[in-house]
């Protein structure tokens, strides 16, 4: 019997395994098999590191605000099980074009930078529609959309907006990507109508997973790929958002 389809994107990598958004985690993510990965990236003394937070207390062996530390610093840090911070470059070659990649920006003036680094990406022969750029900052996506307005983007938001998904539209977005805490059959519906793909964070209970599958949502966030692998079908895929 043949499964049905949910896409699986790797939140931080695979972090219900290993440290979130270190190399480890994400090479854990597609020893899985997880066809997509989730990443978030600042801007911190011109280079672009992966890490989700704006303090380094909760996955280091540091204090403080992030973007207030040099690159060198940061690099000395341990962020879980003797790995360092890595930088989404570094994210990239690990990847190495075998699954897409979904780059979340956050914090200020990640945009212009994490463009250029896509656009030198496909230099190399990486395709385009590998890469999925997402914030809660709705400005950063503009930035995006103005500088190269054939990266796809994907809009994040924690709350269910009055006018449903038209905002995502208006932004020109490829997906929108509602918390599990707010989202409904409306939402999804309305986010469809309008030519949307629905990717929802971050689902880790098989119940919740089964829950968006019933929902007609086009995949979801988990950090732990295997549950959502193990009972759904990734389809034909071919390291493009599709």
């Amino acid at each position: 019997m043949q499964k049905p389809c949910l896409l699986c994107i790797g939140h931080r990598g695979a972090m219900g395994h290993l440290p979130e958004n270190t190399l480890s985690s994400i090479r854990k993510a597609l020893e899985l098999g997880a066809p997509c990965v989730e990443v978030d990236v600042y801007n911190v003394d011109g280079h672009l590191v992966v890490f989700h937070d704006d303090r380094l207390e909760r996955t280091t062996n540091a204090a403080g605000y992030l973007a207030e530390q040099s690159f060198d610093y940061l690099r000395t840090l341990d962020a879980g099980d003797g790995q360092r911070i890595p930088t989404l470059e570094e994210v990239c070659d690990e990847i190495d074009s075998k699954a897409c990649l979904n780059i979340e920006l956050k914090g200020p003036d990640t945009a212009a930078p994490v463009v250029e680094l896509i656009a030198n990406y496909v230099k190399k022969g990486w395709c385009k529609e590998t890469f999925l750029v997402s914030s809660f900052d709705h400005r950063e996506l503009l930035t995006v959309k103005h500088l190269d307005r054939d990266i796809k983007l994907g809009a994040l938001i924690r709350g269910l907006p009055v006018n449903d998904a038209k905002f995502a539209q208006d932004l020109g977005a490829f997906s929108v990507h509602p918390s599990l805490d707010f989202i409904d059959q409306r939402f999804v519906d309305d986010a469809h109508g309008r030519g949307l793909k629905v990717y929802v964070y971050v689902v880790n209970q098989m119940e919740d997973i089964n829950m968006m599958y019933a929902l007609g949502v086009d995949g979801v966030f988990s950090n732990f790929p295997e549950r959502v692998l193990e009972n759904y079908s990734q389809g034909k895929r071919t390291n493009r958002w599709i």
